[in-house]
This record gives structure tokens, C-alpha cells and sequence, in this order.
């Protein structure tokens, strides 16, 4: 049985459709990455996934009931946030918490106050009035929030916002654990660079409509390339033998430094061939990874499928 099952969903508001013919599958134990641009009708697809807008078209199932005039009953189970959570800023974390569980009306929820506190690395915060949290506190408190109800289900929109690199990791692998013990995750983000090391699967929208939806590796393997800054002791030479190689190109050069756009499986017989040469790889940095590379193809205004990662690149990391 998927966990949330979603066909056909239309979505307009006046003469925008916000969302177009969304097909959506999540599994048990699944981490799905909801990524596009700005835009993309990412959060109209959430609101409508809670039940806080009616599709105009297509069916929503969760935990394999339908959506529809019974919303309370079909969302048990169901829990996260859309958008920035939000919470009173005059009180602590912990008493915030209480009351979402006091309003839950749930025993249970009561007493993982201080459960999903520590979950989220907010224990030694949790007498702190929320007002003086910074904006990442306040997303790792809204994910406590939604962890309160034990959800088999968790909808989250944006959650590593404000965070910094070690609160990304840890909201990461947070979210790998509750994957392992059956929940289904549906993360979404306009950052798949966030992503990248928590999702099983993607769907990418674009102005509404889904351009792709598949596994991470199947993301892997369709993308252009990746994107590297290298700095050597020859680099003149080393552009002579980049265009002996097939699969690496130049996007850029200047400052003492190239940028090239790499294919899947080029890099490696490149920088051998560096060393054999007797130059030196002092720097060799990825700018732009396959995911990445995958993600400004199929969200850009080009033709996904005649998008090379030369063109990815030379777009991406102008003035990088």
C-alpha cells in the first residue's frame, strides 16, 4: 500500500494552474524529494496533500484512505508543516509543544515532549521563549511538532531553511532514522543540493507539472554531468590534454583557475593523465554535482533532454 497516492491533481487559481495533472507515489519508509524552482507549485501540491485546498481535479489517497469530506479521519497519521511553521513567540518551545499536544487532544503526544525535543537537538533550548530562536530553531522546532503525533506520514516543506551545514546533516539523518522505522517522507526543497544525501526518489516540478520522477540513482545516471573548479601547477597544459579527453570541457578559465564540465566517468582517467604528465592537482573542487546538474536541465527554460552539462554549467556558475 503507497502512503500517499495522488492522481491527476489540477489546482488553479484564476488563470494560473498552479498545479497540472500532478501524479504522486510515496512508499513506506520512503524519502521523497518534492524539488523545483520557486514557483514550481511545490506548496499549492502540500496545501492540497493536508487537505487545506480542494483539488478542481484528480484523487488523493493517504495511508490508503481518500481525502475528501472526511479530512480528519483520512489525516490521522499524517503531520508536518507548510511553509514556516509558526508558533507563539512569547512562550517557551516546550510549553508550545504541550499545547499543540493539549489541542491534539492525544495522551501520547504529552508525554514525547521531551522525546522530540531531544530529536531535534533542542532539549538544552526548550525553556527558551521562542522569540529568540533563530530561524533554524524554529524549523527544528516545527519538525518536533509534527514528530509529536508519531506520524506515519510526514509532509515537510522546506525544512533545512535557515539551517546551517550541521543542522542540514542532522535534520538529514533524523529524517533517514524515521525512514528505517516505516515512515514515509515527502521533503520538499528548491535546494537539491540539501537533498542529496537523504533522498530515495524524486519528483521534480516545473510551472506546475511534474518533468521527472524516478529513484536517485536512475537521477544519477540520466544527469549531464558535474562541474569542477581545478587548479594545477601546467594549466595550459592541462587544457591541451582536456581536449584529448572526451567527456571533460571547458565553461571557464581566469584567476589562476579552469572550470570544467565533466561527464559521468571522465574525471578520473583525466586526473590520471594529469599526474602522468608530471603536473600537479593543486585544487579540484565541485562546483556543481550531478544532481545539481540534473535539476537546472530539467527546471530551466531549455529542452531538458538537449541540455548538455556544458550548458548547465557555463548558465550556473557565471559569476561563481
Amino acid at each position: 500500500m503507497a502512503a500517499v497516492r495522488a492522481s491527476g491533481l489540477v489546482k488553479r487559481f484564476e488563470s494560473t494552474c498552479a498545479v497540472d495533472g500532478v501524479e504522486l507515489v510515496l512508499a513506506e519508509g520512503e524519502v521523497r524529494g518534492l524539488l523545483g524552482p520557486n514557483g514550481a507549485g511545490k506548496t499549492t501540491l502540500l496545501r492540497l496533500l493536508f487537505g487545506l485546498l480542494t483539488p478542481d481535479a484528480g484523487e488523493i489517497d493517504l495511508l490508503g484512505r481518500p481525502l475528501g469530506s472526511a479530512e480528519r479521519v483520512s489525516l490521522d497519521g499524517v503531520a508536518g508543516f507548510v511553509e514556516e511553521p509558526a508558533f507563539y513567540p512569547y512562550l517557551s518551545g516546550r510549553v508550545n509543544l504541550e499545547l499543540l499536544a493539549e489541542l491534539d487532544r492525544s495522551p501520547q503526544a504529552r508525554a514525547r515532549v521531551d522525546e522530540v525535543l531531544a530529536q531535534v537537538g533542542l532539549a538544552g533550548r526548550a525553556t527558551d521563549r521562542v522569540s529568540g530562536y533563530s530561524t533554524g530553531m524554529r524549523q527544528r522546532l516545527g519538525i518536533a511538532a509534527a514528530l509529536l503525533r508519531s506520524p506515519k506520514v510526514l509532509l515537510l516543506d522546506e525544512p533545512t531553511s535557515g539551517l546551517d551545514p550541521v543542522g542540514v546533516r542532522e535534520v538529514g539523518a533524523l529524517l533517514r532514522r524515521l525512514a528505517a522505522e516505516g515512515t514515509a517522507v515527502l521533503l520538499s526543497s528548491h535546494l537539491i543540493g540539501a537533498t542529496e544525501d537523504v533522498c530515495d526518489s524524486y519528483t521534480v516540478l516545473r510551472r506546475g507539472r511534474v518533468v521527472w520522477s524516478g529513484s536517485s540513482e536512475l537521477l544519477r545516471e540520466q544527469a549531464p554531468g558535474s562541474a569542477y573548479r581545478l587548479q594545477t601547477s601546467d594549466d595550459a597544459r592541462a587544457l591541451e590534454l582536456a581536449a584529448q579527453h572526451r567527456g571533460i570541457e571547458l565553461v571557464g578559465s581566469g584567476a589562476g583557475e579552469l572550470r570544467i564540465a565533466v561527464q559521468a566517468g571522465a574525471l578520473d582517467p583525466f586526473v590520471l593523465s594529469l599526474g602522468r604528465a608530471g603536473i600537479a592537482v593543486r585544487r579540484l573542487e565541485l562546483l556543481l554535482s550531478p544532481l545539481e546538474s540534473m535539476f537546472f536541465a530539467l527546471t530551466g527554460e531549455a529542452d531538458p533532454d538537449a541540455v548538455g552539462i556544458a550548458e548547465v554549467a557555463e548558465a550556473v556558475l557565471a559569476g561563481a
